[in-house]
């Protein structure tokens, strides 16, 4: 679920994740034909460096975190030039939209899709990048289209970043989308059942449940419009009320380190479900080198998920 393809094929090798508090960059290498994480580090960012959000200018100080990616190349030992890039979920607007009916012609879908999304656009579609893929079948005919929108001068930020070190961001995607893309990867959530994912950072919460290998809820809110425990039982209301939902299999925590066992136990009140950190280790194993505590799980999730991504969708 990219919103800005990769240039070539294969994907990069290398990927970097600017999130709002740290900077993490992770490499892949192939043994015995599957992927392994082969290098990662993460440097820490302060608060107020980097500020998500889709109207507004998302980096305030691009030679702090010019500086912070240089570092954590350097610890991690790698050299790359070509990268995939995670930015947070706050820096875009993700949409599930639904056609009863999908037009045949590229053209008119577009058009279509372009319409809906731009309805509730905080700003004009115009100065947008805005990218979608199928998802779930509607009927007989229908299909509904995860849609992402993201400012043009907002990624120009991000990839802005990477050019200051000699990086190409030849993909762009954000967070959730490539930690649903490692779980996918490692062979869970593909049997029908729903799950539900809860990704945690200090800023915000992201809640998306995918049925079959399909996205259909996707909801980011601030940290600050009211607790987890409450947008939980939203969700999950809307779930059994709207999307016909008949009980989440497996609902996984990413991004939670601090305070996870908390966290995951309030989550596991709300819901009656079970609840588990996620382990990117299930899409690509690390090197014996690579430590594997809770915090540097977190930090590889979705970088992890962006370069396993085409193992993803083998799975889908």
């Amino acid at each position: 679920m990219e919103f800005q393809g990769a240039l070539s094929s294969p994907g990069p090798p290398h990927a970097v994740e600017i999130a709002a508090r740290r900077v993490t960059v992770v490499a892949i290498r192939q043994e015995a034909g599957k992927p392994v994480v082969a290098a990662t580090a993460t440097e820490p960012l302060a608060p107020g460096v980097v500020t998500p959000g889709l109207a507004h200018p998302n980096i305030r100080d691009a030679e702090t975190v010019a500086g912070a990616l240089t570092r954590a190349i350097d610890r991690a030992g790698i050299r790359p030039k070509r990268v995939g890039l995670v930015i947070p979920d706050a820096a875009a607007r993700v949409s599930i939209v639904r056609f009863d009916s999908v037009p045949p012609r590229a053209r008119d879908l577009d058009e279509l899709v372009r319409w809906q999304v731009g309805k509730g656009a905080p700003f004009r579609i115009e100065e947008g990048q805005l990218s979608y893929v199928p998802g779930a079948a509607v009927g007989a005919g229908g299909r509904e289209f995860v849609a992402v929108l993201v400012r043009r001068d907002v990624i120009e930020e991000y990839e802005g970043i990477c050019a200051r070190v000699g990086l190409h961001a030849g993909l762009v995607d954000i967070a959730s989308f490539n930690v649903v893309n490692a779980v996918l990867a490692s062979g869970h959530g593909m049997d029908g059942a729903d799950w539900l994912l809860v990704h945690v950072t200090p800023e915000d919460t992201t809640l998306a449940i995918v049925r079959s290998g399909d996205l259909i809820f996707f909801r980011n809110r601030p940290a600050a419009e009211g607790s987890l425990e409450d947008l939980v039982h939203q969700t999950a209301m809307y779930y059994e009320d709207r999307l016909g939902g008949r009980g989440l299999a497996r609902v996984i925590v990413a991004g939670g380190s601090e305070g996870g066992d908390a966290l995951r136990r309030a989550v596991e009140e709300r819901l009656r479900v079970s609840v588990e950190a996620i382990d990117p280790r299930d899409a690509a194993p690390l090197r014996d080198r690579v430590s594997a505590g809770t915090e540097v799980l977190d930090a590889i999730a979705a970088p992890v998920g962006l370069l396993v991504r085409d193992t993803a969708r083998a799975a889908h």
